[in-house]
């Protein structure tokens, strides 16, 4: 059995700021070892349960943050960035199920650290067909096109609260309770650790008994609707193929299928950020 370990940053225990997550800051090189020692946890708790195969991607930033000289060796690593399917790359390799490691709420989510989707400049709202997303909704639909459940998260109680509304009960590991977008009471990385590790066992020996929620399908055609930060921003996004312009900041544009929404939808926001 294959398991996909999809890692952010934000979800990290401890991880309240900004500068935390920002190479460019003195505090960056202490969370990268966290965010290396959570994705560690989480590939050994797969692999003591019943996984002969993990790949791990690097879904924050530049996608160059988790340290592969202290990766667990067993595992192999997607890192760097574009890739096709970016935050959740190597999930079309077979993989059974996926876990979402140092994940963050959806933009606009009370108590949650760093809430955002996607890009905290240009998103203030992401739809997939009239349903409200952020990240962890937007993976996981990609992971569905495929026929991959997720089956695990770990990050604040507002991301696993997030997952398991639009998921159902799957297991979570809550490493930090968030007070507000930049405050929390934190794990010490030890027992946020082993939180993880157990929650990662526990999901895999539930996916091999079938004891796991549906998978996250949404019906084709997809139509994506953006809200973005201001008007200059939807009028660049507006150039993309196949967009309309709803409002001053909202452009929607219809995908034949959840492959290229994603597509599609990061290339809007680069578009918005120029």
């Amino acid at each position: 059995m294959k398991i996909l370990v999809a890692a952010d940053m934000e979800g990290v225990s401890g991880v309240t700021k900004w500068d935390q997550v920002d190479p460019d800051h003195f505090e960056y090189p202490r969370f990268r070892e966290m965010m290396t020692a959570e994705v560690n946890a989480a590939v050994q708790g797969a692999l003591e349960s019943s996984v002969t195969e993990v790949i791990v991607t690097d879904g924050h930033a530049g996608g160059s943050n988790i340290l592969i000289e202290e990766i667990d060796p067993r595992a192999r690593l997607n890192t760097g960035t574009p890739s096709p399917y970016e935050m959740v790359q190597g999930l079309d390799s077979g993989v059974a199920g996926a876990f979402f490691v140092a994940y963050h709420a959806r933009a606009g989510t009370r108590n949650a650290i760093l809430d955002h989707t996607w890009s905290s400049k240009c998103v203030l709202n992401l739809w997939l067909n009239d349903l409200l997303v952020g990240e962890t909704g937007l993976n996981a639909a990609l992971c569905g096109h495929f026929n991959v459940p997720v089956v695990m998260v770990s990050g604040d109680q507002s991301v696993c609260a997030e997952a398991q509304d639009l998921l159902g009960k799957i297991e979570v590991a809550v490493v930090k309770q968030a007070s507000g977008r930049n405050a929390a009471d934190c794990l010490p990385p030890g027992l946020a650790c082993q939180r993880i590790y157990e929650a990662a066992g526990r999901a895999v020996n539930r996916l091999v008994q079938g004891d796991v929620p549906p998978i996250l399908r949404l019906p084709e055609p997809i139509i994506v609707k953006v809200e973005l930060t201001h008007s200059g921003m939807a009028d660049r996004a507006a150039l993309l193929p196949g967009a309309r312009r709803l409002d001053g900041r909202t452009v929607e544009f219809q995908a034949s299928d959840m492959i290229s929404a994603y597509k599609s939808f990061r290339a809007l926001v680069s578009l918005a950020r120029d």
